[in-house]
């Protein structure tokens, strides 16, 4: 395992302050505001403390309210709104300077068989022969600094050019990437999926600059994750590699909107994914 990704699986791994209420840490580093996705899968790892362990989560819903402060810890409330003999419901309020910055809705489920089918996988390269990210983000390593630098946990793969690839003509709200953990990871259901919702707040809104020609590079752009929606359908690992699709339907009143869907190598559909952004373009 990279140390990158036991730096984040320690992340992950909140602190009990009483039955209900957890504490977690944010990573040493030059940050403005806590990464989205830390905090979604903090949350996610809170709720799912509170439930018995033959329900796996289902589905999500959070807003970010407050940018986070990554210099103190963070205090997750879960108040236990339902459990049933089917799901299990939970909503947690994420905390700092007394302020809630984040609250989640989750809902987990017993596993159950049923009627099924999904759409078919889109036809794209194999991973591995793509260039990782050291290479493909090569042309612009002066222009990130650090950030071309940074360990990441999750080995990423571009199936299509980056935001900062400009091209001739504005391209189609779209995005496809490889991701997979940086090394092998216990069989703990609950740590794939709060996995996958930090991995899945890492390249959302990318599709939204495509049409215009622009990139997170780019100075004049303000951006912050508004909302954030995830279906998880079947079992998946984070360790293994996994195709993250994304497109966006519409841009308008400074917002966007993302979807996304990640399936396994062998192209079965493993979640859904939704996020709206704030996005300013300043003169």
């Amino acid at each position: 395992m990279s140390k990158a990704l036991d730096d984040l699986i320690d992340l992950l791994d909140l602190d009990a302050i009483e039955v209900n209420i957890f504490r977690g840490q944010s990573p040493r580093e030059d940050r403005q505001r806590v990464f989205g996705g830390q905090v979604a899968g903090q949350a996610l790892v809170a709720a799912g403390r509170t439930v018995s362990e033959d329900r796996v989560v289902h589905s999500l819903h959070a807003y970010f309210i407050r940018p986070g402060d990554p210099s103190i810890p963070l205090l997750y409330e879960v108040e236990r709104i339902r459990d049933g003999r089917s799901f299990s419901t939970r909503r947690v309020l994420a905390i700092q300077h007394g302020k809630p910055i984040f609250n989640l809705s989750a809902s987990f489920q017993i596993v159950e068989e049923g009627l099924e089918h999904q759409t078919t996988a889109p036809e794209v390269p194999d991973p591995l022969s793509l260039p990782d990210f050291t290479e493909t983000m090569a042309p612009w390593a002066e222009l990130m600094g650090d950030w071309f630098e940074r360990p990441r946990p999750f080995d990423i793969r571009y199936v299509l050019p980056p935001t900062m690839a400009k091209q001739p003509e504005p391209r189609e709200p779209k995005q496809r990437i490889w991701l997979r953990a940086d090394g092998e990871l216990p069989d703990t259901p609950l740590l794939h999926a709060c996995l996958f919702a930090y991995a899945s707040d890492m390249t959302l809104l990318d599709s939204t600059l495509l049409p215009h020609q622009l990139s997170w590079m780019d100075r004049r752009i303000f951006a912050a994750s508004l909302d954030h929606a995830m279906w998880f359908h079947r079992a998946g690992r984070a360790d293994d590699w996994f195709l993250y699709d994304m497109v966006s339907p519409t841009t308008q009143h400074s917002r966007g909107l993302a979807q996304g869907s990640m399936y396994d190598q062998s192209g079965r559909l493993l979640l859904s994914v939704a996020q709206e952004g704030l996005i300013r373009v300043r003169d």
